[in-house]
């Protein structure tokens, strides 16, 4: 199978371009401006064995929110696209993921049906120009896009970095679950045929 896929959007507020391997060695080729946010996409992509580049430039000046959104709405659709039909998957994936004091775990289900649940702990600390409820925004962008059921449960934590870094591994370690092939299955995983 061929499971990659290239996706690029122009805006007047963002230029982005997202090149996906979701069979690859966890490399990274990540640059959107925001130091904080590379981090977090490669700690996804590392852990998620997939290779990722992704290219962004946005508005940055305004502030990060049309560069995050936009970035998981491309992201989304190339995990979509990479995946096709979504035949011969696992479809749902879980994993919890330690960081230092923070817990986090996510459960991913590919059903096409976009919808998230985002959970964190109420009195995150360290609070920088990236903050939870910003990476809240890119990954509902991502469930709309990749066609996602989503949910996120940061379980507890006092570090937002921590707090972060232990969903992004999560995610990239449940998506993979998810997109794993299964050699008996030729078509979706699903009592209706289809997804």
């Amino acid at each position: 199978m061929n499971r990659q896929s290239e996706v690029s959007r122009q805006t007047k507020e963002t230029r982005i371009n997202i090149r996906l391997n979701l069979d690859g060695q966890g490399k990274a080729e990540i640059s959107t401006g925001i130091p904080f946010f590379d981090h977090m996409l490669t700690a996804f992509t590392v852990h998620g064995f997939f290779d990722l580049l992704i290219s962004a430039t946005g508005d940055l000046d305004v502030d990060f929110h049309h560069t995050v959104e936009d970035t998981g709405l491309v992201l989304g659709q190339t995990i979509q696209q990479a995946l096709s039909e979504k035949g011969g998957i696992h479809r749902f994936g879980d994993a919890s993921v330690p960081m230092d004091e923070s817990l986090s775990r996510v459960t991913i289900d590919l059903s096409n049906r976009p919808y998230l649940v985002y959970n964190i702990p109420n009195d995150l600390k360290s609070r920088g120009n990236f903050d939870a409820y910003l990476a809240r925004e890119f990954f509902q962008a991502v469930c709309v896009k990749g066609g996602f059921n989503l949910h996120i449960n940061a379980l507890y934590g006092e570090n937002e970095h921590h707090v972060l870094e232990s969903i992004f591994k999560a995610f990239g370690r449940s998506l993979h679950t998810a997109t794993r092939p299964i050699s008996h299955i030729s078509g979706a995983l699903s009592t209706k045929g289809c997804l």
